[in-house]
């Protein structure tokens, strides 16, 4: 292969950072070596130009109709405009006829609810924004919706979490084509980090969902939090709240979609995640200061979590990692 075509399909009320993340990356790869290079064309239905979600108005570069393989990788962009592309028989039906004919297919964002449409997704595993993924699972339920991860790769199959993600997948793209050294230089020269762990979570506790409705789950949340190197069992939290740890239970499954027990694992982790990155604490003491009692127990929730130890965490998200 001479090049590595790829298509990025575009639609009205696309996200620009969508495109720009996946197509800045690659051009960049570009001028800094790829071999073979990537042809990165941005395709729309009929070929006309696209207003994004944000008022620019791009230009397409081909036809979505027309474009023919075979291709390195289809993109599928998100947006806005996402619901109206997933309803239309014919951006659906090219998307899912240029699949055939793609070495590697990914989404970023709620991209991955067009190919849901096309049944690109059916029995995989498969993220998108984390706001969009309860409607999307509902909407598709062959597809294994996961709101977790920034990416997943399912087989040949890819999905990326929202907006900037993107960039994440790219980079994991660029590595798998053209080796780490390669995807370092384009993330250094991008002002990122080379890649975060697919498996790193697309919302941090401390500035994701709003405190729960419920007073008493708020009151227990809130507590966690505070104090993650105490006991936290369902039987103590029951008891510190007042009510039983089955009622305990019901309440959380209802207002957070954990268990008290998942969500103290979840918290913790997530605490240990920010510490490693932001001090230089030895594990023992991360392990310590979040509850978990040994590095070994903190390893455990992380591999669970992340799907990385933390050590490998610590040394792709500090931002003194080289």
């Amino acid at each position: 292969m001479e090049v590595r075509r790829v298509a990025v399909v575009a639609y009205d009320a696309v996200a620009l950072l969508d495109l720009a993340c996946v197509i800045s990356a690659l051009e960049e790869a570009n001028w800094r070596g790829a071999a073979p290079c990537y042809e990165v064309r941005l395709v729309t239905p009929g070929g006309h130009a696209v207003t994004t979600g944000t008022a620019q108005v791009i230009q397409a570069q081909d036809t979505l109709e027309r474009v023919s393989g075979p291709l390195d990788t289809l993109i599928v962009s998100g947006g806005i405009g996402y619901a109206n592309a997933a309803a239309n028989p014919l951006v659906v039906a090219h998307v899912r006829r240029l699949a055939r004919e793609s070495r590697r297919v990914a989404s970023v964002c709620t991209g991955a609810y067009i190919l849901a449409a096309a049944g690109l997704l059916d029995g995989r595993r498969a993220t998108t924004h984390w706001e969009q993924a309860q409607q999307m699972a509902d909407r598709f339920p062959d597809v294994a919706v996961d709101p977790d991860p920034i990416f997943i790769r399912d087989g040949h199959v890819a999905t990326s979490a929202g907006v900037t993600a993107a960039l994440d997948l790219t980079l994991a793209f660029i590595e798998e084509d053209n080796g780490t050294e390669l995807a370092r230089t384009v993330a250094r020269h991008l002002v990122t980090y080379l890649q975060r762990p697919g498996n790193q979570a697309q919302m941090s506790m401390f500035v994701s969902a709003p405190s729960p409705a419920d007073g008493l789950v708020k009151r227990t949340v809130d507590y966690i939090n505070g104090h993650l190197a105490e006991d936290l069992t369902t039987a103590a939290l029951a008891e510190a709240a007042g009510v039983s740890e089955r009622h305990l239970t019901r309440l959380f499954l209802k207002h957070v979609r954990l268990t008290p027990g998942r969500y103290v694992r979840q918290a913790r982790a997530e605490a240990a995640a920010h510490l490693l990155v932001s001090t230089s604490l030895p594990m023992a003491s991360i392990a310590a200061r979040c509850g978990f009692g040994t590095a070994e127990t903190l390893r455990q929730a992380f591999m669970d979590r992340y799907g990385i130890p933390p050590s490998r965490y610590r040394l792709t998200q500090s931002s003194t990692a080289k």
